[in-house]
């Protein structure tokens, strides 16, 4: 039996005759840039989230970028992020001239240790980046009270908790904007690139809009140097269908990582903690274990897909070798351990069983 690490085909056979009407009625009604579907998804994706307001981009990087733009930061500034998170992260912090500070992360959560926060802040710091990982809202309220003890900015890497909760609250609807990713093998994605900024003012919002669109709100006028970053209207048809289903896609993720832990308990590989106080929505399911590579290698061998979500922490890669290199032992352990299986809604039990075989006899 092989088995992906995303089962995208399946998914879109169950959703094909809602796609394909949808799509097809799209292209006879030929408003391909901001159009119906688009600004309706933007509309439904606020209401869902419950956030004030939801603008979308061309790619989860554009909406970081953007995102950073919106709040001012410019260079000179530096932004306080994790190291253990893809490259987009801290390319967007780049982007605008301004400095990632990378930080170390708790053991277990993947995500961004708030004490290892407040010791980064300096008086060139501007704004915190937390980056909510693999689908598990880091500690938003340690890492806001330090936002708003220093006058900072919290802006959510939200690129892979779509439908996540922290006490309540959507992740992305917690700091000041919240950048989202919808890369197809997201929890929510579409079948391309697509992003979603939201923002918990109007005018923050309506800066988003004019960045996104070459810097106008009014057709041939132009207040700022903009971008073109808007999401596609077919990304938008498919989205809005997708939309629907995600509470079901989440929790049953969430199934296959219940399964996980309990199959695998008490196995040489530590598996990763559900939380009580927040929803994880498991993007990823990541284990940890010693001799990474040679299970890896036997788990393929067994026809089981598995990955490692990140062998090189961004303050070790080339690009960001001008940039303060700090020691973070957390992360560099693991990256070194680090091994994420096969997690999508629609894996079945003889799925979820021959990846464990896999795993145990790795």
């Amino acid at each position: 039996m092989n088995i992906p690490m995303v089962d995208l085909k399946g998914q879109y056979e169950i959703l094909k005759a809602e796609i394909d009407d949808a799509i097809l009625q799209a292209l006879g009604e030929t408003r391909f840039i901001l159009g119906p579907n688009v600004q309706a998804f933007d509309q439904e994706a606020a209401d869902y989230l419950g956030a004030s307001f939801a603008i979308s981009c061309a790619s989860g990087t554009d909406a970081l970028h953007l995102a950073l733009l919106a709040a001012g930061i410019q260079p000179g500034d530096e932004v306080i992020t994790s190291a253990f998170t893809f490259i987009a992260t801290a390319e967007a912090i780049r982007y605008v001239g301004a400095t990632p500070v990378f930080v170390d992360i708790q053991p277990g959560s993947f995500n961004i240790d708030p004490e290892m926060v407040a010791a980064a802040i300096t008086e060139r710091t501007s704004a915190i980046l937390p980056v909510h990982l693999f689908g598990q809202p880091a500690d938003m309220n340690e890492i806001q009270a330090l936002a708003d003890k220093h006058g900072l900015k919290v802006i959510e890497d939200c690129a892979q908790s779509f439908g996540s909760r922290y006490q309540n609250k959507t992740t992305g609807t917690i700091g000041c904007t919240g950048a989202f990713s919808f890369f197809p093998s997201k929890n929510l994605g579409c079948y391309g690139d697509g992003g979603l900024i939201t923002a918990t003012d109007e005018a923050t919002a309506r800066q988003i809009m004019m960045l996104r669109n070459h810097g106008s709100s009014q057709q041939y006028h132009h207040d700022v140097i903009g971008y073109n970053s808007r999401l596609d209207e077919l990304q938008a048809v498919i989205l809005r269908i997708k939309l629907k289903h995600i509470d079901e896609y989440n929790r049953k993720r969430l199934a296959v990582a219940s399964a996980y832990n309990e199959r695998l308990a008490g196995s040489r590989f530590q598996t990763p903690a559900i939380p009580q106080d927040r929803d994880h929505v498991f993007h990823q399911y990541t284990l940890l274990c010693d001799e990474r590579d040679e299970a890896r290698e036997a788990i393929i061998a067994k026809g089981v897909s598995c990955a490692v979500y990140y062998p090189i922490p961004l303050h070790q890669q080339k690009a960001f070798d001008n940039t303060a290199q700090p020691v973070l032992p957390v992360t560099e352990a693991s990256a070194q351990r680090c091994l994420s299986l096969p997690i999508f809604p629609e894996m079945s039990e003889a799925q979820i069983a021959a990846v464990c075989e896999a795993v145990l006899a790795a």
